[in-house]
């Protein structure tokens, strides 16, 4: 089996042994240790009851693939396997307004049952830069930023430690998915069926997390969605300020900037400062690219929030 590993399809920890048009066998990698595949058996059992859960609300507006048995004595799982593509920014501008209108009304309806699974938090406050790998920003920002960039994105990536660096909202924790991006959703064109998968990072988080995530983000549909969830959730439970209201601008603008700088400080970490092959030179390049794309992204997000 470890002969022949790099020519299946897995991950981190597991690899796939057998997949069809409807089913999915996984279990852990050879590589893994003892006790790191006893910890692969408690996640995925954690991760069928979080399926489980969910799927039990029985809604038609998105679909959740079953975890379909958990052998413990072989290490191996059998999963439903989810139709479609991975829903990313360049599959939804293809579809149909009717399409997307549906897709917006879907997230939104999940995003509801998820939350409202298990009991709701009391109000508090948040500092979202406890989100961040924030003291490794700081130090880029004043030690190395100035090797790769220019004084004025120095300063003005200051500017925004600084701003988020402070910023603190009320908030509420709410069970939820935790990992919503374009690789956990899929959509099938043909049948309309959106997809959620990969609940092993389920658990309690403050409320907009989920609301204003990577996938609402790439999508362009943070406003949208938050429109459509606010309709949908039971307010006798918890309330939610009006999309037009001053403070939930300033969350939905910190909490997408926070998405763009959890990349922004993921692509600084694998900057070298003496790079000592093409390679290394090479991923510099595309690093600092993808990192001025992201503050560009993040200047037009401050734009847009000023108007």
């Amino acid at each position: 089996m470890n002969k022949n590993i790099n020519h299946l399809i897995h991950g981190r920890e597991s690899y796939i042994v057998y997949f069809g048009d409807s089913l999915i066998m996984k279990r852990p990698l050879p590589t893994l240790s003892d006790s790191a595949r006893d910890e692969w058996l408690a996640k995925q059992h954690r991760t069928k009851n979080a399926i489980d859960e969910i799927h039990a609300v029985g809604n038609p507006r998105y679909n959740i693939p079953r975890m379909i048995h958990i052998k413990d004595d072989e290490y191996q799982l059998l999963e439903e396997c989810a139709q479609g593509q991975h829903l990313t920014s360049d599959l939804f501008k293809t579809l149909s307004r009717r399409q997307q209108y549906e897709i917006i009304d879907g997230i939104a309806s999940f995003l509801v049952d998820m939350n409202e699974l298990k009991p709701i938090g009391e109000i508090q406050r948040h500092k979202i830069a406890s989100e961040l790998k924030f003291n490794r920003l700081d130090k880029f920002i004043e030690n190395k930023m100035h090797y790769w960039f220019n004084d004025d994105e120095k300063q003005y990536m200051a500017g925004i430690r600084d701003n988020i660096g402070t910023f603190e909202y009320e908030t509420r924790a709410a069970w939820s998915h935790c990992d919503l991006n374009p690789g956990n959703v899929l959509y099938d064109p043909k049948t309309s069926t959106l997809s959620f998968i990969d609940f092993a990072e389920a658990n309690y988080r403050f409320i907009y997390r989920d609301i204003f995530a990577p996938l609402q983000i790439e999508l362009g549909i943070c406003r949208r969605v938050y429109e459509t969830y606010c309709k949908m959730h039971n307010n006798t439970k918890y309330s939610m300020p009006s999309v037009n209201n001053e403070n939930l601008r300033q969350i939905m603008k910190y909490r997408v900037i926070c998405a763009l700088l959890k990349r922004f400080i993921k692509a600084s970490d694998d900057l070298r400062q003496n790079p000592k092959n093409d390679k290394s030179i090479e991923n510099n390049i595309n690093k600092i690219a993808f990192m001025r794309e992201q503050m560009i992204t993040m200047q037009s997000i401050e734009r847009q929030f000023s108007k």
